[in-house]
């Protein structure tokens, strides 16, 4: 199972770029960016942060999905 999330999508909807997001929710951009592509699973604190943000429920951002690699 992966963590799968919409980060892109609603910063888009909001004219938000990374950094502005990074600083709203005290990261570097490059956590956003790394968020984004999945290559990293926030903590839950963070993944809190970034749905208050967006005035979102966490599972309305995050959701699990089946990884690839796995049998």
């Amino acid at each position: 199972m992966k963590l799968i999330n919409n980060i892109k999508q609603h910063r888009a909807r909001l004219n938000m770029t990374q950094q502005q997001l990074a600083n709203r929710v005290g990261v570097a951009r490059q956590t956003i960016l790394f968020l984004e592509k999945g290559e990293y699973v926030p903590s839950a604190l963070l993944a809190l942060k970034i749905a208050k943000v967006f005035k979102m429920e966490f599972d309305q951002l995050f959701e699990l999905g089946e990884d690839q690699n796995e049998e």
